[in-house]
């Protein structure tokens, strides 16, 4: 729910911070008070562009910031961290815009975002109804997603899903395979070229380390056998060996040893350092007796590396780069090859593709039929507790046609077009009077049948509606007496799911309000300020009476509008 909306500089706004309560919030004023000034923070927050225009005279930055909870619930979490935004450890979001001369800013938990990113985000949040606004349940490419939640029909919407994006993806398959085929034919012959002058060498990755190691001893073959026979002569078999001097130090100090204990750890660091040196000779002579002169096999490993060096600076640079090159032909020239036959298994995966969504398509069409039938019987019910009797409600399902659509409906052979959310174009129909034909929804004219209309459709769907808080701005225009009350109570009823905010002129309706704020205009110091307060039950009963009698206050009003406010408290009770 909306928890808080804080205001500064903005229109006749100097600063301003309202809480919001769960349940049914009722906003009053006289015109021009500025309601619709807080309509439009609110709109603001949703997504809409702003205007410097909306700065107060003389302020250079105006601020709008709400604050939401159970922001780590539903769709949101997984929307904000979409968008790399940070969570509120506590469960909260909040949105703020900043409005200047220099242009308007975003931000969601103080992470700067576009707009598009705050009207995804707040379109999960918020549902904004007004007289004249282009309402959630106006919208007719809404009507197919509120028939799915009302009808709990997430799985088989999943599944038909699933295989729509399956086969979207193997059409894409196709289409590209056949954008390549004449490049395919063009490079045939080159890649074919290509995988044979690779396929000759046969490079393995790690070989010309390994060839350069080997050439280097090759090539150095003389100065290893000199130069190691001479280390060896150094260390054993000259006059002045090495080894022979350490020998003599070792029994030095052996007998220095059999005097003065102190002289035996350095006793055997002298005979660790004889048998390194033993060690050491061993190697040499080991090595020097292996030492190869083959200019054969240099020469062989000389072309060998020219070859290799060839292939890497023909096809990337290194062997594991000519290797993935080698595979990349490969199957482009295999494709080439046999285009037909891979253009023949594409198709017969296509074509199973189709058939598994039309039966999905098929499944998902038929319960949205029964839920819609549903809807319909539950709908024209509170339409006629809401004062409209003789109402027909309708959702109509169409289905475009295409001789090359993926979709096979049902028996009749009749193919139609598929969409991401199923082949069914739902749009909710209305006949308000006897006699009258149904029109669709979003072309219906009268603003009080609008308002009850809407207000039923949310009634049913409440249970199944994903938006949190609803905000109806004076949706009451053009009804009055019991149907405002029916309209009121509608209303409170649906404050059972949702917290709403609702601004209004019907003291029907105000009166069945949980919480009760007023809009006030004042001037002070020479400025027009607009303030908001929460009613205390006194100050709450007066406005009701205003709402009933004006301005001019009498002891009738008053008694009249605390009987309509205890009237809601029972209705409560009732609940």
């Amino acid at each position: 729910m909306l928890r808080s909306l804080y205001i500064r500089d903005y229109a006749l706004i100097e600063e301003l911070e309202v809480e919001f309560d769960s349940g049914l919030n009722i906003i009053t004023g006289e015109t021009g008070a500025g309601k619709s000034i807080l309509l439009g923070a609110l709109k603001l927050l949703l997504g809409e562009r702003a205007s410097t225009e909306a700065l107060r005279t003389g302020a250079k930055k105006a601020i709008i910031e709400g604050v939401f909870d159970n922001a780590d619930e539903g769709r949101l979490p997984s929307l904000l961290e979409s968008h790399q935004i940070e969570p509120d450890p506590t469960g909260l979001l909040t949105i703020r815009r900043e409005v200047s001369e220099r242009g308007s800013r975003a931000f969601l938990n103080d992470t700067p975002a576009t707009l598009d990113v705050l009207r995804e985000v707040a379109a999960n949040t918020i549902d904004l109804h007004g007289q004249h606004e282009h309402q959630s349940l106006l919208r007719t490419e809404t009507h197919v997603e509120l028939l799915d939640n009302f009808g709990g029909l997430g799985g088989l919407l999943s599944t038909y899903r699933e295989r729509y994006a399956a086969l979207a993806a193997l059409m894409s398959e196709r289409a590209d395979l056949v954008k390549r085929k004449d490049d395919l034919a063009k490079q045939k012959e080159l890649y074919g070229f290509q995988i044979e002058e690779i396929d000759r060498v046969a490079p393995i990755v790690g070989e010309t380390d390994e060839l350069e190691a080997e050439r280097r001893v090759l090539e150095n073959a003389e100065t290893l056998y000199e130069s190691t026979a001479a280390l060896y002569e150094n260390l054993g078999e000259s006059d002045e060996a090495l080894y022979d001097r350490l020998v003599v130090v070792r029994n030095q100090l052996q007998d220095l040893a059999r005097i003065d204990a102190s002289f035996e750890d350095t006793l055997a660091d002298v005979r660790s350092a004889e048998v390194t040196l033993k060690e050491a000779m061993q190697f040499l002579q080991d090595y020097n007796a292996r030492i190869e002169f083959n200019p054969e096999r240099l020469d062989e490993i000389r072309e060998r590396l020219g070859e290799l060096d060839y292939l890497e600076r023909k096809y990337g640079g290194t062997i594991e780069a000519v290797l993935a090159h080698r595979e990349e032909i490969g199957h482009a020239f295999e494709l080439a090859a046999n285009f037909d036959g891979a253009i023949a298994r594409l198709d017969e995966r296509i074509e199973e593709g189709k058939a598994a969504l039309s039966r999905a398509a098929y499944r998902l069409s038929q319960k949205r039929h029964e839920v819609a039938e549903r809807i319909e019987r539950m709908i024209a019910v509170e339409l006629a507790g809401l004062g409209m009797p003789h109402a027909r409600f309708e959702v109509r399902f169409t289905h475009q046609d295409d001789a090359d659509g993926w979709v096979l409906l049902g028996t009749e052979g009749r193919r139609v077009a598929a969409f991401p959310a199923g082949v069914d174009l739902v749009e909710f129909y209305i006949s308000a009077n006897v006699g009258e034909d149904p029109k669709a929804l979003a072309k219906t004219a009268s603003g009080g049948e609008i308002s009850r209309i809407m207000l039923a459709l949310k009634t049913i769907l409440a249970k199944s509606e994903r938006l949190p808080i609803l905000v109806f701005d004076e949706i009451d225009v053009g009804i009055s007496g019991p149907i405002a009350r029916r309209v009121g109570e509608s209303m409170r009823g649906l404050a059972s799911y949702h917290q709403i905010i609702a601004i209004t002129h019907l003291p029907q309706i105000a009166s069945l309000g949980d919480v009760h704020f007023s809009v006030e205009k004042q001037i002070a110091d020479g400025r027009t300020k607009t303030r908001i307060h929460k009613l205390d039950e006194a100050e709450r009963a007066e406005a009701v009476a205003q709402l009933l009698a004006g301005t001019d206050l009498t002891e009738a009003a008053l008694r009249s509008a605390r009987e309509l406010i205890d009237k809601g408290r029972e209705i409560e009770r009732d609940a």
